[in-house]
């Protein structure tokens, strides 16, 4: 293997480790900021010791070294609070006793790890998107560029809530726990916007060679279905759990025999996963049931439900999602929402009423960066047999990704324009 291949393999096992690695941390140093510092020591240490060879269990290893890491600073640091001294001489205690002990119970609670640490990332001390960020960085493995492309802002917006937002759970003492009673409804809203946010750059990767991420998809619905079971008479919460099981249904079907992407109407629904189809039309009943129909989450659940619902993609009903797309709307007013609503009308309605709605939204700042705008305006040109001008917005919107596989689409679908 050679050196640059080696360094992505650590780089990937690191994407895969890290939220459970500064998760485990965080529950022993009772500081994120700390954890994350840590964890990026072991990934340093790992980037220097792992080319001669890698471990048997990379995460374990990296778990060692952060926490021999932790010991070491607390040593170090005479002027650190009694606390901090407490917690060397446990670490150095927990050392003592054997690894494989604590690797193993650090196994068993994982899971309430990771809630842990997403309520603390969502934590009200913080603003909406200084949480949305620190999650995404700490559970979802984002790079600051990744999310500001997920927020539609710039970069270094991102880095800087992301640096705030660590000073500012460290400043208050947030404890590292999962809230309850009344403090649990509170937060809820924003930690469904972070899990959903984090499927999506699963389910679709903004940047790379891949066209999705799929550890990224799972964590993002496992930490749904544990979202669901602490909150289950929060009918969004079933609603986000919906749109996920159904979205995800797809998975294989959205890549072709050459890796390639396969949009939507093209896809060979026999390949749609059955068990996770059923599993969201369980939860969006759920939802249903408790009087959720009207939430934004329970919405697009019911749009992805509309989709799965149907045999063929001639028998979707684009009438009642373009309706669906209306509501939603009203409850979530967004330009993407707009966006994806104009689809839906151009299916129901013909190219030419969705290719008005798309002109509408032409101005919109937020989306001046946004692939999918000109790839939909592209979409509808073609569909017209304005072929010259749907060549030119394939082109820009190949442009505007940095995801190779979508770039690759949709170049392909500029060269097809240009053929005809």
């Amino acid at each position: 293997m050679t050196a640059p291949d080696t360094t992505r393999a650590i780089e990937a096992v690191y994407r895969i480790e890290s939220s459970r690695l500064i998760a485990g941390l965080a529950r022993y140093v009772r500081d994120v900021g700390l954890a994350e510092e840590l964890a990026q020591d072991a990934l340093v240490a790992a980037l220097e010791q792992w080319p001669a060879g890698m471990p048997d269990n990379p995460g374990a290893w990296l778990m060692a070294t952060a926490k021999r890491r932790a010991i070491d600073l607390f040593r170090r640091n005479s002027t650190l609070a009694r606390k901090h001294e407490e917690l060397g001489r446990e670490l150095q205690t927990r050392q003592q006793t054997g690894e494989d002990e604590l690797d193993s119970a650090l196994d068993i609670d994982v899971g309430d790890d990771l809630l842990r640490l997403m309520f603390v990332s969502c934590h009200p001390v913080l603003s909406t998107d200084a949480r949305v960020a620190l999650t995404l960085r700490l559970l979802g493995g984002l790079t600051t560029s990744e999310i500001a492309r997920a927020y539609l802002v710039p970069e270094s917006t991102v880095a800087q809530r992301i640096v705030r937002a660590k000073k500012a759970l460290a400043d208050a003492r947030v404890p590292f726990e999962v809230p309850q009673g009344a403090e649990l409804a509170e937060r809820l809203s924003s930690v469904l916007e972070v899990v959903y946010l984090v499927f999506n750059e699963g389910y679709s990767a903004t940047t790379g060679d891949d066209w999705m991420r799929p550890a990224l998809v799972e964590d993002a619905l496992r930490l749904g279905r544990i979202l669901a079971e602490l909150a289950p008479e929060e009918p969004e919460v079933h609603g986000l759990v919906a749109l996920m099981e159904i979205q995800a249904s797809r998975s294989r079907a959205r890549t072709g025999p050459d890796g390639g992407p396969v949009l939507l109407l093209q896809q060979n629904r026999a390949r749609w996963d059955q068990i996770l189809i059923r599993r969201g039309l369980a939860a969006l009943r759920r939802a249903d049931r408790l009087g959720g129909t009207g939430g934004p989450y329970v919405l697009q659940a019911a749009i992805a439900a509309c989709h799965a619902r149907a045999l063929t993609a001639d028998e979707t009903d684009w009438t009642k999602i373009a309706g669906l797309y209306a509501r939603l709307s009203r409850v979530l007013p967004s330009p993407v929402v707009e966006l994806n609503r104009a689809v839906a009308v151009g299916m129901a309605d013909g190219p030419a009423a969705g290719l008005r709605m798309v002109d509408a939204l032409s101005a919109e700042p937020a989306l001046s960066s946004y692939p999918f705008l000109p790839a939909v305006r592209g979409d509808l040109l073609e569909k017209l047999g304005r072929l010259e001008e749907a060549q030119r917005e394939f082109e820009r919107a190949a442009g505007m990704t940095r995801n190779i596989s979508e770039k690759q689409l949709l170049t392909a679908r500029a060269s097809a324009c240009r053929a005809r």
